[in-house]
């Protein structure tokens, strides 16, 4: 292919999108810690979807129209650090051939070396060994290759992209010793490799397929695990590719408990699956979401989207706190905390950039604070704090859940913003935290050998210790975290511990220290404790 149309460009998006699609669960896999949280391609798959959704909304086959539609889209749909990586490389490439109607391969080539640098400019500390490396190392060779073939066609140009980005990719566990050591390639460079492999694949006439939903994973067991919320509104192209049966259909594939409530152009949905991303790609097809709510599966879960009523608008307020969390126990102790707004998700649901939008413009507030508590939605919120106007946005880069309660606690409303900033940091800085989980994979992290089960305790990220048996491993990391100078542990009881083993760790603290213990039940998954020192 000598030039590339609109309509080209469009098909090779899909077929891109399509390859990541079908291999999310492998770049999942590549997580190196081997906790239950890996996400890295559910998140860079639901943005570039997200980005391949708004394409198709907009009917267009103009390829300016499609190059800026695909960087709003994945700007808005960016989950996950590699998705907000993923946004900007697509960003930087729409930039470079935002007044072209059709593209060489030359073109390309400068159109991808533009996006590298964005995504570059975008991270304040890249870090080597991972997707930033590969976008660099791959277009840095394909542009080498167009100056010494100037008459190279895409096909050609794609070729030698996608060959060096797995080149890249082999590499990368030379660049990061952590990966090295388990074993793995990085998931952000593995993911961006697929789509630059599905683009190969259209240019040479097999387009990739995207798989039917179930295939490879336990949905087609029908477990239970996050209920998935939405209420969609039909585009003009959904209304007429929207079949009731069938999209309940493809929602029984995924899950159970299902609920379609169709009213004019609205569609409002509830299923009960281990892959809510699966869910969204599926509402993505037909609309634009309303709202969304993903929970994990719990007793204690009776508000739902779906028969909550509409919030009138509140007076304008001085002040206002969007947190981060899942589980209920959680968003009731932030909204305790003065928390205006809490934005579900956490280690397993990354929100999106557009989440946080939503969640700003229902928070009527000339300041309002962002609390990620998770080091991987931070350029998230950050994305939305730049691409929001007329209101005072502070991102604070909270990494955990002790730190975003540390932060409501230190928020005085009758304070200046730049004096809350400050207190809300120190508050940050003086509160260790911990979590408990366990390991689903055997490997090896800094000569720790860990094995299928064990449970272990993270102290900064860092995995310190393990054990086979839960109230073990937490009473240990407490004493790892507990010195002369702290005052107060606070226990966040997960999904996965017990009244009873709570119970033994706050009597193991009180016997043990001079502090005072608070216990709060946060009903979190993926960790059984979360463990704040102060």
């Amino acid at each position: 292919m000598e030039r590339m149309n609109g309509k080209q460009l469009k098909e090779m998006l899909e077929s891109g999108c399509n390859n990541l699609n079908n291999r999310k669960k492998e770049v999942d896999a590549l997580n190196v810690f081997p906790v239950p949280d890996g996400d890295t391609g559910t998140n860079m798959s639901l943005t570039f979807s997200n980005g391949i959704s708004e394409i198709l909304k907009s009917g267009s086959e103009e390829l300016p129209v499609i190059a800026k539609t695909l960087s709003r889209g994945l700007l808005m749909g960016a989950r996950g650090n590699s998705g907000v990586i993923t946004s900007q490389i697509f960003r930087g490439f729409y930039q470079a051939i935002k007044e072209l109607s059709d593209l060489g391969a030359d073109d390309f080539c400068a159109a991808m070396k533009n996006g590298a640098k964005m995504a570059y400019k975008a991270v304040m500390r890249p870090v080597e060994g991972t997707i930033l490396t590969v976008v660099r190392e791959a277009t840095d060779a394909a542009e080498a290759y167009m100056k010494e073939h100037p008459s190279a066609s895409i096909e050609e140009y794609m070729e030698v992209l996608c060959k060096e980005a797995q080149k890249s990719l082999d590499h990368t566990p030379e660049l990061l010793p952590v990966l090295k050591e388990t074993g793995c390639v990085d998931s952000g460079g593995a993911g961006l490799v697929a789509i630059f492999n599905g683009f190969l694949s259209y240019l040479k006439g097999e387009p990739v397929k995207e798989a039917a939903e179930g295939i490879g994973s336990e949905t087609a067991e029908k477990k239970t695990g996050y209920r998935t919320e939405y209420i969609l509104k039909l585009t003009d192209q959904g209304t007429h590719l929207f079949k009731e049966s069938k999209f309940r259909d493809k929602l029984n594939a995924l899950g159970d408990h299902i609920t379609v409530v169709v009213d004019g152009d609205v569609i409002k949905t509830r299923v009960s699956t281990l892959n809510p991303g699966d869910a969204l790609n599926l509402g993505q097809r037909y609309g634009e979401f309303m709202r969304i709510q993903i929970e994990p599966e719990s007793d204690s879960m009776n508000e739902s989207i779906l028969e909550s009523a509409a919030e009138a608008p509140a007076e304008e307020q001085e002040y206002g706190i969007i947190t981060v969390c899942a589980g209920k126990g959680l968003e009731k102790l932030f909204k305790d905390y003065r928390a205006d707004y809490v934005v579900s998700g956490g280690q397993t649901m990354n929100p999106s950039t557009e989440d946080f939008v939503q969640a700003i413009s229902k928070v009527n507030a000339r300041h309002i604070f962002i609390l990620p508590n998770n080091s991987n939605i931070i350029m998230a919120a950050k994305q939305a704090a730049d691409v929001t106007e007329n209101k005072d946005i502070i991102v604070l880069e909270t990494k955990t859940i002790p730190q975003g309660l540390a932060a409501c606690i230190q928020f005085n409303p009758a304070e200046t913003p730049e004096v809350n900033t400050a207190n809300m940091k120190e508050g940050i800085s003086e509160v260790k935290s911990g979590q408990v989980t366990y390991a689903i994979k055997n490997t090896t992290i800094e000569g720790r050998e860990i094995h299928e089960g064990d449970y272990m305790g993270i102290l900064n990220k860092n995995i310190v210790l393990t054990s086979r048996e839960k109230t073990d491993a937490t009473c240990r990391l407490i004493n790892q975290m507990v010195d002369e100078d702290s005052e107060i542990v606070t226990i966040i009881q997960g999904q996965d511990a017990t009244d009873e083993e709570t119970k033994a760790v706050s009597e193991y603290i009180e016997n043990t220290y001079e502090v005072d213990v608070e216990v709060q039940k946060g009903e979190q998954p993926v960790y059984c404790f979360i463990i704040g020192v102060e």
